[in-house]
């Protein structure tokens, strides 16, 4: 006789900001996890953050565990390099996300959007970029080592960004678009009258 389990519950973090469209630089990043492994079958954890608009691709952690304190670490790293953090962090409900370090990380930083569970497509851009990288190099490769997939990866993404042209962007990679982009941020506001 089985006993029957109880269904997963389906985790929910709680955003910080209303949905904003991302009409300049600098003003949503989409982060994401993917996996892959080694040959020997080594897990490998791979996180992907896209800056919305330009569509460069801004970091480049890949371990076989990528605990929350990591990423706050390397996030930090990313918000001295590109001059400041970004007003919105779109991601979705997976454990590193909703931890209590990213939310203190961020608490008076930046902004967090959840996407609803179970919608990818409310997350496009990274989710995108995930499946380019999967389909250009993770599917061509055959990982010897943690250190092997590291380099490879890295330099896909610093391909992505410096040689890819989009046509969402006029043609230019991600890179050059950034450096020539004079998009300015408007809030949009909802007044009820």
């Amino acid at each position: 006789m089985q006993v029957q389990r109880a269904p997963r519950r389906k985790r929910a973090g709680q955003s910080s900001v209303p949905v904003i469209e991302a009409d300049a630089p600098n003003v949503v990043w989409a982060l994401e996890f993917q996996f892959d492994s080694t040959v020997d079958g080594r897990k490998i954890k791979i996180a992907s953050m896209v800056d919305e608009h330009t569509r460069v691709s801004l970091l480049d952690i890949l371990d076989t565990s990528i605990p929350a304190e990591r990423l706050v670490e390397e996030l930090e790293k990313v918000f001295i390099a590109v001059g400041g953090p970004p007003r919105v962090l779109r991601m979705d409900n997976g454990p590193e996300f909703i931890s209590h370090a990213l939310q203190q990380f961020c608490d008076g930083k930046v902004g967090i959007s959840y996407i609803p569970p179970g919608t990818p497509w409310n997350n496009g851009f990274v989710e995108s970029f995930n499946s380019r990288l999967r389909d250009e190099c993770l599917n061509r490769n055959c990982w010897t080592s943690v250190l092997e997939a590291r380099v490879v990866i890295g330099d896909f993404k610093d391909d992505h960004n410096r040689r890819h042209r989009h046509s969402a962007l006029g043609y230019q990679t991600p890179a050059e678009y950034a450096a020539g982009c004079t998009c300015t941020h408007h809030p949009v506001v909802c007044e009820i009258a």
